[in-house]
């Protein structure tokens, strides 16, 4: 049974706050009313449910004039893989035109696109961190609006992430397409608080933004996701563990990508003192994993509690461990681990041999100052 179903069902089972959350989807009286006589396009993908319905679905069976979908990484649909170029196509139950920004044509929407649409409807389960896409399209997006005058609803989501807020902020430096704003690599807000932010720092361009709020959720809430929100983030566990497992991404090893649980492990062919191993598969969503058919030797994380993986926030000690078991040096980074992680010292002091709370040191302060700031731009006390 999917992973994610059982993690559900077990908090169900104990009775948490999670099956009382009311995303913003579910509310259809605060928003639908205000896209009547409107010409309408939303930014979402598989995860814009409202219970048992599509989003999608949802607006056209009301009767909305929904006019175009845009697409996220991964897809309408959510499948392909992370950066995969998706087409554009055409929506099979509604007839909808999907415009994907993940396409050859570039991520940007285009003049007639913008021109179709009065408001843009956004809904996507984003999962917190810096270098989490969603995010960025959303502000690509609002952007766009910003400059054709075209308002926003944003149907907020919780953040399954947002319980704390730790890491390096970002240098600019290193601004890409995996960290386009100065905040921790796990900020803590929801995408309506970060679109609120964005705009009110001026990351963003002003514009008119709404956020329908999501009802019974705080923070503290733990929040199942009922879908997975990408093809290699498969269960509630890999969630928490990405912020810390995704820097192997700029790495040469394996974080299990072409495995059943990726995110969940990482390896090396030549790491040395492990009684773990796998080997990288092409399957769907991971056609052509790093050490693709390659056997790893590393360290499996799936016996890590969630509790400790949360207490121990960003953690650098998987990297220092991988780093110094392969022996490999500064070959064990790639150039996209700077883009990762955000700023230029951590690669310097990890080869050097600091400890992971040495380096976590350096950054504390900055997040201690960004707490501040995010405070006022909280939409869930």
């Amino acid at each position: 049974m999917n992973r994610f179903i059982l993690s559900l069902a077990f908090l169900l089972f104990c009775g948490t706050l999670s099956a009382q959350i009311i995303v913003g989807a579910e509310q259809t009286d605060k928003y639908l009313p205000k896209l009547e006589s409107k010409r309408v396009a939303v930014l979402a993908n598989h995860t814009a449910m409202a219970g048992d319905r599509h989003l999608v679905d949802l607006l056209v069976d009301s009767g909305v004039n929904l006019v175009g979908i845009v697409s996220p990484e991964h897809g309408f649909r959510g499948t392909a893989d992370a950066g995969e170029k998706v087409s554009s196509s055409v929506d099979s139950r509604t007839g909808v035109p999907i415009w994907s920004l993940y396409s050859s044509q570039g991520r940007r929407l285009s003049d007639a696109q913008m021109s179709a649409f009065d408001i843009m409807v956004v809904d996507m389960q984003d999962v917190g961190l810096r270098f989490y896409t969603y995010y960025i399209t959303m502000l690509d997006v609002i952007n766009r609006c910003a400059d054709f005058n075209r308002s926003v609803i944003i149907l907020d989501r919780p953040n399954p992430n947002g319980m704390y807020v730790d890491g390096p902020i970002l240098d600019m430096r290193y601004k890409s397409g995996v960290g386009a704003l100065p905040i921790p690599i796990v900020h803590g807000l929801t995408m309506g608080e970060i679109a609120v932010m964005a705009i009110g720092e001026g990351w963003a361009k002003k514009c008119d933004v709404e956020v329908v709020k999501c009802e019974n959720y705080t923070h503290q809430s733990r929040y199942i996701l009922p879908i997975a929100p990408s093809p290699n983030l498969k269960t509630q566990h890999a969630i928490y563990l990405y912020p810390s497992t995704c820097l192997f991404e700029g790495t040469v090893c394996s974080l299990g990508r072409g495995t059943d649980s990726p995110f969940e492990m990482y390896g090396h062919p030549q790491m040395t003192g492990c009684n773990y191993s796998f080997t990288p598969r092409s399957m769907a969503g991971a056609k052509n994993p790093p050490l693709k058919d390659t056997i790893c030797y590393g360290v499996d994380l799936r016996g890590v509690a969630d509790e400790v993986i949360i207490e121990n926030g960003f953690n650098l000690e998987y990297i220092i461990d991988a780093y110094n078991r392969t022996n490999l040096g500064e070959k064990f980074f790639t150039p996209f681990f700077e883009k990762l992680v955000g700023v230029g010292y951590i690669r310097t002091m990890i080869i050097a041999g600091k400890s992971a709370q040495e380096i976590r040191d350096c950054w504390q302060a900055d997040v201690e100052q960004f707490k501040l700031l995010r405070q006022q731009y909280l939409l869930y006390k």
